[in-house]
């Protein structure tokens, strides 16, 4: 099953800092609960599943395990580990897109609550379920975390055979993003640095430069092979290049906890960047005592805040799943002192699940664009999407940057398939 990447139709900055409202935005009335994240005495927690929207279809199967017994961890595992063994999902896993060189890495991290115990490996190659490999971390050794070479050569002391990670199709696509980008890369200064400006626009009417830069792009898709069907993502891919991950964390009727989140990572990085996901407290953070929380989103962001760390400290004080992710999205936007300029070229998702029950899924923008919302997945008996609340009123750019799309562009649904 493939799940769309951001549009490259980006929509401009609409609005400044919303604490915690967002229009159209749904929650389970459950997940305002203010009470602090301890379960009282004798409660019976509702057994719940909360992931990215990218596991929908896998949570309905791991639900049913929950019911039966089956341990948190294993349950989480069960729902990440769709999507790495899906090779049309280029998010995580199998055919993940690589990094500049074309090697797929990949990153994951895992914490079971019942036995205090964490896992993690990071820029991991040849080995498909990494998620699974961050739980073998914990059970076989003494460490917590193994990166790189080291981390691959223990997957396959323990068990886990070498397969090589790049499909077919993210080779085609990274063969394409590396003719248009040969020189728009990850090298230079990102946005966090003080002599950072945004991109000059070019001369020519913006109309003319986006068709002139996507007909080139489809025609060389078309030239490597890409199914035509296919040639329109990938041309949004090496446009836009995504940022894919999954967070699971589950719950069960013992208020036993688990968290777990893997990824491919940014597509086209520098060989050797590690993300988030494999980041203990960044993210994903998982305290028996409290709750769970894990992230999707600009990785480097969020190991600056260690979000999910700082979720769940949040809701031991006493605030609710939505207040806890708010305020983590909060500390991104004073890490740039309120720079929009600056801010819209970076996008942040908190998934959130206290002890009780008590849940949430916020966003630092309210979507991809308009119409296409942040959304996460819930089960507690009940398979649903919801949609995540926003600090930001507006829409995300992705980076590096290119200009901004005309509304005439906009409008035409050529350029919108």
């Amino acid at each position: 099953m493939t799940f769309s990447r951001r549009d490259f139709v980006k929509n401009s900055v609409l609005g400044a800092v919303a604490a915690g409202v967002g229009a159209g935005a749904t929650s389970n009335a459950h997940a305002e609960n203010s009470a602090p994240g301890h379960a009282s005495p004798g409660d019976a927690p509702k057994p719940t599943i909360i992931c990215a929207h990218n596991g929908f279809a896998y949570v309905e199967g791991a639900y049913a395990s929950l019911k039966s017994g089956a341990d948190t961890l294993d349950v989480g595992i069960q729902v990440v580990k769709g999507p790495e063994d899906d090779p049309n999902d280029d998010s995580v896993g199998l055919g993940g897109l690589p990094n500049e060189e074309g090697v797929v890495e990949l990153d994951a991290c895992c914490m079971h609550g019942p036995t205090r115990r964490a896992g993690a490996v990071g820029a991991v190659r040849n080995i498909v379920n990494v998620s699974m490999v961050s739980k073998a971390v914990f059970q076989h050794t003494g460490h917590v975390m193994l990166v790189g070479e080291g981390a691959e050569r223990f997957a396959v002391a323990v068990g886990f055979p070498r397969q090589n990670l790049l499909t077919d199709r993210s080779r085609k696509i990274w063969l394409l993003w590396k003719e248009f980008n040969s020189d728009r890369d990850w090298w230079g200064p990102g946005i966090a640095d003080p002599s950072w400006h945004p991109p000059v626009e070019e001369p020519k009417p913006q109309a003319e430069v986006w068709r002139e830069r996507i007909e080139h792009l489809r025609q060389r898709a078309a030239d490597l092979g890409i199914e035509p069907d296919f040639q329109t993502a990938a041309v949004r891919r090496v446009l836009l290049p995504p940022t894919g991950t999954i967070h699971c964390s589950v719950l069960n009727e013992k208020a036993e906890m688990s968290g777990i989140t893997t990824t491919s990572g940014l597509a086209f990085k520098l060989p050797g960047r590690v993300g988030d996901s494999p980041i203990i407290g960044a993210g994903c953070y998982t305290d028996q005592d409290v709750g769970s929380a894990g992230a999707t989103g600009s990785g480097e962001e969020n190991i600056k805040v260690a979000g999910a760390h700082t979720i769940v400290e949040n809701m031991r004080h006493g605030m609710s799943p939505k207040d806890a992710g708010i305020d983590a999205l909060k500390r991104i936007v004073r890490n740039y002192n309120g720079d929009m300029t600056r801010l819209r070229y970076m996008d942040m998702s908190y998934y959130v699940l206290r002890k009780d029950g008590a849940y949430a899924g916020v966003s630092l923008w309210e979507g991809y664009s308009a119409g296409h919302p942040h959304t996460f997945v819930v089960h507690d008996g009940t398979l649903r999407r919801e949609v995540a609340t926003p600090l930001l009123k507006g829409f995300s750019q992705e980076w590096p940057p290119f200009p901004t799309i005309p509304e005439e562009l906009k409008k035409n649904s050529e350029y919108l398939k």
